[in-house]
Order: C-alpha cells, then structure tokens, then sequence
C-alpha cells in the first residue's frame, strides 16, 4: 500500500480524495455506506448567513457524460449547521475531517459566516470559499469572475479566521490562472477548482427546458479535460496547493488531475450514480501507485511529461 498521506499548508489529510461540496450534503446521509473518517476529507454543503430552499424543481437533469444542476444553494444557514443535531455536531461526531463551504450575496455575508464558524470551530478544519456567486452589490456578477471582486472577499474573510482557507475557482473566467494568483495573494492557503460550467438542456417532446431555472451548471465527466487543463495552468501559476475536481469517477480520472499539479482532488457528481465512489477513488489510487511503483502520492504531483 502506498502512502496516500498529504499536507496542504496547515491542513493534513490521511489521504487526499475527499467530496466536492453540494454533491455529499452534510455526511449523515453517507455513513451507511462507507465511515466518514475513511475520506481525506468531508466537504459540506455550501453554508451561509441565512436558510435557503433553494430554486424551484425541476432541479436536476442528466445530460450526456454528465448532470446538469440548478438547486441554488440550498442550505440550513450558519445558525442550523452550528447547533442542529443533523450538521454539525453529527459531523463532529463522526471523526471525519470537516470543510465548510460558505458563501454569501455580499463580502459582509461571508464574513459573517466565516466569523460565527472561527468563534465555534471544533471539529472544523478549513473553510472553503465558493465565490461563484453574484454580488447583489456590483450588479450580479459573480465574486469569481472579477479578480478584484475575488480579492477583496478572500481578503476579508482571511482577516476574520484564523482557518485555512480553500477558495473555490470558477471556470467561466478566460485565464484562470490569473485568478488563483489573486486568491492567493489575498492569503488563500489553497484553491481547488474547478465549479460547474453553465449549460442548458431542452425537453424535444414537451419544448420546454429540463430544469426550472433553464439553466444550469455542467459537471460529471464532459468536463473533465477542461478541468485537468486548468488545474495544470493554475498549479503553474501559483505556489500555494491545489485541489481539483471535475469529472473524476476512477482512481484514474484522479491520477490525471495529480500528474496535472494537484496535490489532492475532490469526487462530485459521480456520487449520485455510486455513493461508494470516493472510497473506489481511494482504492483505484492505491492500486496504480502499487502497479508503478511509486511508495508516495506525493511522487506523482505534477510529474506530467511533456516530452521536452
């Protein structure tokens, strides 16, 4: 068995193949399956200063190669996933290590929750930021599609916890790299990328769109190689480590995403078809390190060969 051990910056994983957020709710609904602690890490649903039910339904659509969703952010708010017995403290309890996904309208919104989750931080080991969403201030346009925008909350946010932040790329930028170079110079210890790319799907028989909002965001295998492709600009880019996901339902699809320059990557959309995937990730790993005889994870970070 190789050593699927990994540091990123402060945080230490037992193995680096953890859930993407929105994809693994908030754990509980899981653990029949497989024990929580088993994953690097747990990464919850996208929290944030108030309850929201989400948009309407239809929310979900399976298109080719992948899904098409549009659930807006569904969530408990900051308040229930502090104290409810289903978050939180079921999490706590479960010995996995815990990732909150926060987000927000506004930088206050951000730092609110990111405020609340440093003052009762136990059991909390990072904090991811989705910046995928619009400030209601600048007109709608999402936080990570203007660098400056993307600057100004991450900064903030670093400046009320003292908790390793993880910041959440979009992929609807044209250089993403430029993106991750102005998380981290506003003090992200990590940027995991990448987010779902807006897509549409259309009822031939009925005329009408698949799902409510009509439109949605892409994720599942079609977007893997574009994922791959950013992950391997953006650990060229910046110093700090990056966590991909895009795509990945193998040990295989993960090695990809290694060799491109994460040092560890998440399982999303692939849940939905198998809850035991992210474990089959963990074990494919562990069988192509022993096939090529690699004794770390850490020996195939960024180790593409381009042929030069």
């Amino acid at each position: 068995m190789a050593d699927l051990r990994i540091d990123l910056g402060k945080l230490s994983l037992k193995n680096p193949v953890m859930t993407a957020s929105g994809t693994f709710g908030y754990g509980a609904e899981y653990e029949e399956f497989f024990p929580l602690e088993k994953l690097g890490a747990v990464v919850v649903k996208g929290v944030a200063p108030w309850p929201s039910h989400g948009n309407p339904t239809p929310r979900v659509a399976e298109v080719t190669s992948g899904m098409l969703n549009a659930i807006g952010l569904q969530g408990p708010g900051v308040d229930n996933f502090l104290h409810d017995e289903h978050y939180l403290p079921y999490l706590r309890k479960s010995r996995a290590v815990i990732i909150v996904n926060i987000w927000g309208r506004k930088v206050e919104d951000y730092c609110e929750v990111a405020r609340r989750l440093d003052a009762d931080s136990e059991g909390i080991a990072a904090l991811e930021i989705n910046v995928s969403c619009p400030n209601i201030k600048e007109g709608g346009i999402a936080f990570g599609t203007d660098p400056v925008m993307l600057e100004k909350v991450v900064s903030a946010v670093r400046g009320v916890t003292a908790l390793p932040l993880i910041t959440k790329l979009s992929p609807n930028v044209t250089k993403v790299a430029d993106f991750a170079r102005a998380a981290e110079a506003a003090g992200s210890d990590m940027v995991s990328l990448i987010n779902t790319i807006p897509g549409m799907a259309i009822d031939i028989e009925t005329f009408r769109p698949k799902i409510a909002n009509v439109t949605g965001g892409l994720s599942g295998p079609a977007i893997k190689p574009v994922a791959v492709r950013m992950v391997y600009e953006v650990s060229k880019a910046v110093k700090v480590p990056v966590i991909g996901m895009g795509g990945i339902t193998t040990g295989e699809d993960a090695v990809e995403f290694f060799l491109a320059g994460a040092s560890a990557v998440a399982v999303g959309t692939a849940i939905f078809s198998d809850p035991m995937a992210p474990i089959k990730v963990i074990e494919g790993l562990n069988a192509y390190l022993d096939r090529k005889g690699f004794r770390s994870i850490r020996d195939i970070i960024g180790a593409i060969d381009l042929g030069k």
